[in-house]
């Protein structure tokens, strides 16, 4: 007998093998993290396909192999210092808590931090810091990061994550006006970011802030 929906996080892993990730760490992260944990109740049928869900605030969700995508552009080993932009529900959040030493993750809508918080908590994951504010401008407070991932579209990366970037940091940001754009990996070095290779194409909500597009 099959069954039409996948019910369990080993199902999402092979999705997202099959879409061509290979990273096993990425892989044993998404096996550790159940996402059903990280969507909202009326959408928990979906939480183990490869599939983008909706959010508050006309948001979604980064579909999986996506967001495995983008934190294998990160290459992570365990020891950096994070920074996210862009929380959402903290699925995304989560992977990388458990693929690096410790996230700094911030959000523009205070209703998503909150619950994201109760996710994490529930996970019981800890190293994380979540905060309400304008993602463009990163949180200089807590840099430099080794690595920074935009989970939102504009059409440069914002000078205050670029700054906010510890030499020969990684970045991942989709670049482009919202709706369809590539997904670049860059190197900060000594001259600026170093453009290194487009992961992949992919639609992504605008980056909205002082860096970004307008209200």
């Amino acid at each position: 007998m099959t069954r039409d929906l996948p019910l369990a996080p080993e199902d999402l892993v092979q999705a997202v093998r099959r879409a061509g990730i290979s990273d096993e760490r990425v892989l044993d992260a998404l096996r550790a993290t159940p996402r059903a944990g990280f969507v909202p109740a009326h959408h928990v049928a979906l939480a183990y396909t490869d599939t983008p869900i909706p959010i508050p605030h006309g948001q979604v969700t980064t579909q999986p192999s996506l967001s495995a995508r983008m934190i294998e552009g990160l290459e992570l080993t365990g020891t950096e210092h994070v920074l996210e932009i862009g929380t959402g529900l903290a699925f995304q959040t989560a992977l990388l808590a458990r693929l690096a030493a410790d996230v700094v993750s911030i959000e523009m809508w205070p209703d998503l931090v909150r619950q994201a918080r109760q996710n994490l908590a529930h996970q019981g994951i800890r190293n994380v810091e979540l905060r309400a504010g304008d993602g463009s401008c990163g949180v200089p407070e807590r840099a430099p990061y080794d690595a920074v991932i935009v989970s939102a579209a504009f059409l440069e990366v914002p000078p205050p994550l670029v700054e906010q970037l510890r030499l020969s940091g990684r970045l991942v940001q989709p670049i482009g006006p919202g709706g369809q754009e590539q997904v670049v990996s860059f190197r900060r070095t000594a001259a600026g970011l170093e453009h290194r290779q487009v992961l992949t194409w992919a639609r992504f909500v605008r980056l909205i802030g002082r860096y970004g597009f307008p209200a």
